[in-house]
């Protein structure tokens, strides 16, 4: 499974939909750096593999970044790869 995840401008946390073959997670990335290039303003809609009815819109002038990454097991659940948390004790 692939993961892409698009950044949105003072959202704390990204947008992420799933394909289940490489082609595909790179079409829809093509197609959401296009949207970014893009001079004119527009509505994104993307769809997700994984969970069947989820849909997501998207203006494009408010994409920050899009990240694709390929989904494994290693990782633990409802955490991103890649970035960890501290606490500080008082």
């Amino acid at each position: 499974m692939y993961t892409i995840d698009i950044v949105v401008r003072n959202t704390p946390l990204p947008i992420s939909i799933e394909r289940k073959e490489a082609d595909d997670a790179e079409q829809v990335y093509q197609q959401v750096i296009s949207a970014m290039n893009s001079a004119d303003t527009k509505v994104l809609e993307l769809t997700c593999e994984k969970q069947e009815g989820k849909k997501v819109a998207i203006v494009s002038s408010a994409i920050a970044a899009a990240i694709v990454s390929q989904k494994s097991g290693g990782t633990a659940a409802g955490r991103t790869a890649g970035f960890f948390s501290t606490e500080i004790a008082k």
